[in-house]
């Protein structure tokens, strides 16, 4: 992975050991690793502005985003 400049983001405890429980077997070496190739993936698919996103479309993302602790 590219060096790439890093900002810290708060995500509750219990979700950090869901991931952590998640990743133990797994080629992924961090939660932060995870964290980000989740995000990459999920804004990848959507490659376009937020204004081009069906309501549907935009519900799967706050969906997740609340999987992910960011959402209430």
């Amino acid at each position: 992975m590219e060096k790439k400049e890093l900002k810290e983001v708060s995500i509750p405890t219990s979700l950090y050991k869901k991931i952590e429980e998640k990743i133990k077997d797994s080629d992924i070496d961090s939660v932060s690793s995870y964290v980000i190739k989740v995000l990459e993936e999920s804004l990848s698919k959507g490659e376009g502005t937020p204004e081009n996103l069906s309501k549907e479309d935009e519900e799967k993302v706050k969906e997740r985003l609340r999987a992910l602790g960011y959402l209430d």
